[in-house]
């Protein structure tokens, strides 16, 4: 296998330009949030401005169940990327692509049962319901293109092309921010606006992301559909997939579990940890800048079969994470009172939220470990480990919430949000030496 050994080096520049892109591109979408919501609530009936909450809660749940589209194909497409494999990074993207199309289709037939059941968990009032069902069912049409976009970013990432990522991001957030505007606001279609401008955006950018897709890799002649559906490559892929579905649904199922169990201290207290919460939302979308380097460096090393720059890559990576984290973790401590009383005008919430802090500040020094690893391990396709430290993760994260909680209350849940982040970034790292070890003993 010496002679398939393709060498490169891992800097903190070359992790930087994978970083500062990726992040802006995340950063981009809660600033869509923000947009549709005012918006919406410009329109000045508190109804619809519920049933656009409940309904981007439901996407949410779906498009982050799908999320192993944009994961899987990054850490593939950096692997063949550094193998030197050019036909199978466009074979990569195309079963991604197939796979996207198809999940799509699925979610479009299963959206009656999706909403109606989406619906009854939430408990909303008929007005409220009516509204998110108005946005649901334009939205979700957008379905398959939206994971289309999963794999073309993915596929992006993967090569390293942190900046065309960016600016897909930014064709696909940009247009969907001015069509909401437009259609929501000057035609005065509300929020049926609001969500045609969803789809339309994310039409907008599939187009754009396949052409660029179409046009790098034209050039390597006719595609071998035999080898697209050869049959070990499927297995893998799905496997990839479904061990990355799995790890986040246990990630949404420690969050809902985290917020649930918020609401028996009150809904004061319950208020106090959703703003809270956002501290660590905010650190995380820059975590997971360094995070996706991770996963195109540490892949494209698995694929060179070059472990030095594996080790450069898990090395620097943690570095700037928790550089990060640190500065973050910092700002939450001495700003935090600040933003709270930014993000809350109710007296009782500020206090309450005071009380905690702490615990919101230390998440994103936390939780780097548990962001970079999951980066390292998706560019790796190690699936099965990572799944299986996610359980043993959301187990650690239960048993600390069934032992603390009787007698630190808030604060026992809390300590649990941090045992689970801990324990993820913790027990992955561990793992590190052997599965590299494993991965890098035939060179």
């Amino acid at each position: 296998m010496r002679e398939n050994l393709r060498a490169f080096e891992v800097t903190h520049r070359s992790v930087i330009a994978i970083a500062w892109p990726t992040t802006l591109a995340y950063l981009s979408t809660p600033l869509l949030g923000l947009i549709d919501t005012g918006v919406v609530g410009r329109l000045g009936d508190p109804a619809l401005l519920g049933g656009l909450a409940v309904g981007a809660i439901m996407f949410d749940i779906i498009f982050t169940t799908f999320n192993f589209l944009r994961s899987s194909t990054t850490g593939l497409v950096a692997q063949s990327l550094g193998a030197g494999r050019n036909e199978e990074q466009r074979v990569v993207l195309i079963r991604s692509l197939m796979l996207s199309v198809a999940m799509g289709l699925v979610v479009l037939l299963l959206s009656p049962f999706i909403s109606t059941m989406g619906l009854w968990a939430m408990d909303v009032s008929e007005a409220v319901e009516n509204a998110t069902l108005s946005y649901f069912t334009i939205r979700v049409l957008a379905a398959p293109l939206t994971l289309i976009n999963y794999s073309v970013l993915g596929w992006m990432l993967g090569l390293g092309q942190a900046r065309l990522g960016l600016a897909l991001q930014f064709v696909l957030n940009g247009s969907n921010i001015v069509l909401s505007i437009w259609l929501g606001l000057v035609w005065e279609w509300g929020i049926e606006g609001v969500a045609w401008a969803t789809v339309i955006a994310e039409a907008l950018a599939a187009c754009v992301g396949l052409t660029i897709a179409w046009y790098r890799l034209s050039g390597l002649g006719r595609i071998s559909w035999p080898t697209v559906f050869g049959k070990t490559a499927l297995l893998r892929l799905f496997g990839v997939n479904r061990d990355i579905m799995i790890r986040s649904f246990c990630l949404l199922f420690a969050f809902a579990f985290f917020t649930a169990q918020g609401a028996n201290y009150g809904e004061v207290t319950l208020a106090a940890n959703a703003v809270l919460m956002n501290f660590f939302l905010i650190s995380g979308y820059f975590l997971d800048g360094f995070a996706t380097a991770a996963e195109q460096l540490a892949g494209k090393a698995v694929g060179a079969r070059y472990r030095p720059a594996f080790n450069s890559a898990v090395r620097l990576t943690l570095i700037w994470g928790y550089l990060l984290s640190m500065m973050a973790s910092l700002v939450f401590w001495i700003a935090g009172p600040w933003l709270i009383d930014l993000l809350t005008t109710n007296e009782a919430i500020r206090q309450v939220a005071r009380d905690y802090l702490i615990w919101a500040a230390l998440t994103a020094l936390v939780g780097v470990m548990a962001f970079q690893m999951d980066g390292v391990y998706i560019g790796a396709t190690w699936s099965a480990d990572m799944r299986n430290m996610m359980l043993l993760s959301l187990l650690a994260f239960l048993l600390t919430w069934w032992i603390a909680t009787p007698i630190l209350q808030n604060h026992g849940l809390w300590l649990a949000l941090e045992v689970f982040l801990g324990i993820r970034g913790i027990s992955l790292y561990m793992r590190l030496p052997r599965k590299a070890d494993e991965t890098f003993s035939l060179v």
